[in-house]
């Protein structure tokens, strides 16, 4: 009777550890499609543990080392997430191979910001629905704090928007990883783990070890990561300049640019957002673009959009907002 007993929780361990895993998995059945709203449970509660792990640092204290692991992380992700979440799936900006496709994915994967479908399918649904009452992370519509990150805390907005991500979804492997989109991130806390005890053995003078990489390398630079890039939903939409006049509450700002390397020149974005350049000027900074221009010289990627002229114009400034979202997501290129 015992072994059956053992057997049954062993089966519902193994489910609920890949319920745990899955995304794909509704925490409630009810929730798939339902309006999204103001509700405050698990995926707040997993926020909420992340963030609370950075109180680890009273146990770990730091070291050198583990602030320039913490601020190189930070730098890479932010990358990730500006360069081919954003500009690559989601607005489709330049292009790659396949193999290189995945493997931008899987690093962008490695910032804990979801898989990459559902981070372009709700981007790409932004675009759409800008500043409308449709829009989840609108501080003109919703607040501060709901634009910030009360919108990731709301189980409806858990799924993926299969429609937005049409000329994505035809790729397995990134169906896969969007699906599993733990898996990266613990692979990364795992390796900061093997690597800090490494160190610790072979290069004590370092002063670090497993612990402190974990909690400097993942947990503070995943959080500050986490704000840098929440705050283009926010910031982004109230404090700063307007070039052009779109019809939405986008704005440029340059401390936000560097903060996100690059993401700040908002309402350039918004004006016309299939350029892989988003700091329309020499004089507006854009890391992001410079890296991936390093990145064509490298033959990594390739066809990078410039800013047509036009775009950027005088009269452009003073015109009504461009409409050059990107493609429609049925009509997207392969």
């Amino acid at each position: 009777m015992s072994s059956w007993l053992d057997l049954v929780k062993k089966s519902y361990l193994i489910r609920s550890l890949h319920r745990w895993f899955d995304s794909s998995v509704p925490l409630e059945p009810s929730l798939e499609g339902e309006k999204p709203g103001r509700r405050l449970r698990l995926p707040g509660k997993n926020y909420l543990v992340v963030h609370l792990a950075c109180l680890g640092v009273l146990w770990v204290g730091w070291s050198l080392t583990a602030v320039l692991v913490a601020t190189g992380l930070y730098s890479v992700r932010m990358f990730a997430i500006t360069g081919f979440y954003h500009r690559y799936f989601s607005h489709r900006t330049f292009e790659t191979s396949r193999f290189w496709q995945f493997c931008l994915a899987v690093l962008g994967n490695s910032s804990s910001q979801r898989g990459p479908l559902w981070w372009a399918s709700h981007h790409r649904h932004h675009h759409k629905v800008a500043d409308t009452e449709a829009d989840v992370h609108s501080p003109s519509r919703h607040g501060f704090w709901w634009s910030h990150i009360g919108w990731l805390t709301d189980p409806a907005n858990l799924y993926t928007r299969w429609e937005y991500v049409k000329d994505w979804a035809k790729f397995q492997e990134l169906v896969w990883l969007n699906r599993y989109d733990k898996v990266v991130p613990i692979l990364l806390g795992v390796t900061l783990y093997g690597v800090g005890e490494l160190l610790a053995h072979t290069s004590p003078h370092l002063g670090t070890n497993g612990p402190q990489l974990v909690i400097w390398g993942f947990f503070i630079s995943t959080v500050a990561l986490f704000h840098g890039t929440c705050t283009i939903n926010s910031l982004s939409h109230v404090f700063g300049s307007r070039r052009y006049n779109t019809p939405d509450t986008s704005r440029n700002n340059p401390v936000l640019a560097l903060i996100t390397l690059g993401e700040g020149w908002h309402n350039n974005h918004h004006h016309y957002a299939i350029s892989a350049r988003q700091g329309f000027f020499w004089w507006e900074v854009d890391i992001t673009y410079y890296l991936l221009v390093a990145l064509s010289w490298l033959g990594i990627i390739r066809n990078l959009r410039p800013v047509p002229e036009h775009i950027r114009s005088p009269q452009a400034m003073q015109g009504s907002a461009s409409k050059s979202q990107g493609p429609p997501p049925d009509q997207a290129r392969g």
